[in-house]
């Protein structure tokens, strides 16, 4: 097909391209470096919207968290040198998460190159680990190749991260190119054989367990692995928070294997005789640092199903192993009807199920400030579509061990463990539907690495309810050392600011949170606030997750 030509300049022609392959949103903290990009993007100022964050990291994760929620590449512009270092952890993140995404970084002019210019960097070296494409861009006539390879790249087999640089002076070029079409994701599919090899593995297991997890599910994937599900009688997981694949309210659903899985699924999962692992990467966090299941050969019969087949047998080898996307799979498995294999294991189904509702139904918490109380108060008069973010801590605990999830409504969390992620996030979500519901589970500890990107929300219409746990200390790592080193207690107290005041300073609605009775309250009135919001709960060191306290962890340790 022919394309009339015209001169454009090279910031002009990548704006060009993310028009094509349909980005509406982008992410970023201006730079020098990347001028001509800004400028092309003011005259689309109505069709591409452009966040600008308080910090490349905030940036990155709100782009990482819109890749999350729509499937398609978070865009996210930043500047050579330090603008790139702080974009890496969103990168990391989208990396580990499987979550597509695109850094365009501005990178010193091409004369300039390897001389040590002002904040150069080899982005190829830099970020090679942790992304699945690095490339620099040195002809303004390839960009629509490269932008074309680097959105099916990121959305293709297992989704990740792209890291483009883009020297200033390529980007003020002024060439004629030729646009590329938009893009289409390649996506690995399931066949007739391979349904055929799962169902003779299924007709031999007594305890078998599905596990869903890792990326690529929309909401109608969801919905067809739920149904198979519930047509088979099959007791069904979700890996480290990925709890919003499956309803949580259908009987089949039994939990997640993350930090606040309960013992009794850790000890179902070793009773199962067949795992039917789909989407999952089956990491260190689902498998409990691998011990739940034993490498390289399971002790239960492995099915292991992912978009990427580089990933089978990564670590576990299967009996049978398929390269398919979760999405393909899933809408093979809802027409499939195999029902009668469901007789032999309809009990081993319910009794795991019971104990999860066993488990979200109660709470030794003393004191009064009882989180999981509270969280049982509200969690079914939450609107079906919110959104829960999530960051790095035990506080997240209660969120994943007492809400429920299921689309429409989402759970964001960075399965990589990083602070400083659950606000961004928010913001993200939140300006992409400033009536939905969103709420943000951030401790004391990372709201300060993150907490300004609520400015960004103010300046865009964003409407975050941030939950900020307070208990004056790096929870996590205080367990860590109470379980290890028992009242050896050394840099992990905190000293905090007024979190009310910065809150308020920065527009946010406020409130304080000292007894339940009082949460539920405090959530109403950050909902009617219709502006960004913080609910300061202050918790007690002493209970230090959903599970344990100090106290116990010391008596532990002293045997």
């Amino acid at each position: 097909m022919s394309q009339s030509l015209r001169p454009r300049s090279g910031g002009q022609v990548l704006v060009d391209q993310l028009l094509i392959h349909g980005v509406e949103s982008a992410y970023c903290v201006p730079g020098e470096s990347y001028l001509e990009v800004l400028d092309a993007l003011h005259d689309v100022r109505d069709r591409i919207s452009l966040y600008n964050a308080r910090h490349e990291a905030g940036a990155a994760n709100m782009a990482e968290a819109y890749g999350k929620l729509t499937d398609k590449p978070g865009i996210c512009l930043v500047t050579r040198g330090p603008g790139a270092c702080h974009a890496s952890i969103g990168v990391h993140i989208a990396q580990q998460d499987s979550t597509p995404m695109i850094l365009l970084i501005g990178q010193v002019d091409r004369p300039s190159r390897d001389r040590e210019a002002f904040q150069e960097i080899d982005y190829q070296q830099m970020f090679g680990s942790i992304a699945k494409w690095v490339a620099q861009i040195d002809d303004a006539a390839r960009i629509p190749e490269y932008m074309a390879r680097a959105f099916r790249i990121a959305t293709s087999g297992r989704p990740g991260p792209v890291v483009l640089a883009l020297p200033e002076d390529m980007l003020t070029d002024v060439v004629d190119t030729v646009d590329a079409p938009p893009y289409r994701p390649t996506r690995a599919d399931i066949g007739a054989a391979d349904l055929t090899r799962i169902r003779e593995a299924l007709s031999s297991a007594r305890r078998p367990l599905l596990l869903v997890g890792g990326s690529g599910w929309d909401d109608t994937a969801c919905r067809d692995i739920t149904a198979f599900a519930e047509a088979h009688d099959l007791p069904v997981a979700c890996s480290f928070r990925r709890q919003d694949i499956v309803n949580n309210r259908s009987d089949v659903y039994i939990g997640d294997f993350g930090t606040a899985s309960s013992p009794q699924l850790v000890k179902r999962i070793a009773e199962a005789d067949l795992l039917l692992v789909i989407g999952a990467r089956l990491g260190e966090m689902t498998t409990k640092t691998y011990t739940t299941l034993t490498p390289p050969v399971a002790n239960q019969t492995l099915i292991h199903i992912h978009g990427d087949s580089d990933e089978i047998g990564r670590v576990y080898s299967p009996e049978i192993g398929i390269a398919a996307a979760p999405e393909r799979v899933a809408r093979a498995l809802r027409d499939c009807r195999w029902e009668q294999l469901a007789e032999r294991w309809s009990e081993w189904r319910r009794q795991a199920r019971q104990a999860y509702f066993d488990d979200i139904s109660s709470s030794d918490e003393d004191g009064p400030l009882n989180i999981g109380q509270a969280m049982m108060a509200v969690r079914d008069q939450l609107p079906a579509d919110t959104v829960i973010t999530l960051d790095a801590g035990n506080h997240t605990g209660w969120a994943q061990r007492y809400l429920r999830y299921g689309r429409p409504g989402r759970q964001l969390g960075s399965t990589c463990g990083a602070m400083g992620y659950s606000v961004p996030a928010a913001v993200s979500a939140s300006l992409q539907d400033p009536e939905r519901v969103v709420l943000a589970f951030v401790g004391d500890g990372g709201f300060m690495m993150s907490g300004q990107e609520l400015a960004t929300a103010v300046h865009h219409g964003g409407r975050p309810i941030v939950l900020l746990f307070n208990n004056g200390t790096y929870g996590t790592i205080r367990m860590h050392q109470e379980r290890e080193h028992p009242e050896r207690v050394v840099g992990t107290d905190l000293v905090n600011p007024d979190f009310l005041t910065m809150a308020a300073g920065m527009g946010a609605y406020t409130a304080m949170v000292n007894r339940t009775d009082e949460f539920l309250p405090a959530l109403q009135g950050a909902i009617e606030a219709h502006r960004p919001a913080v609910i300061e709960l202050r918790t007690d060191p002493e209970r230090i997750s959903t599970r344990t306290t100090i106290t116990r962890l010391r008596l532990a340790k002293r045997g």
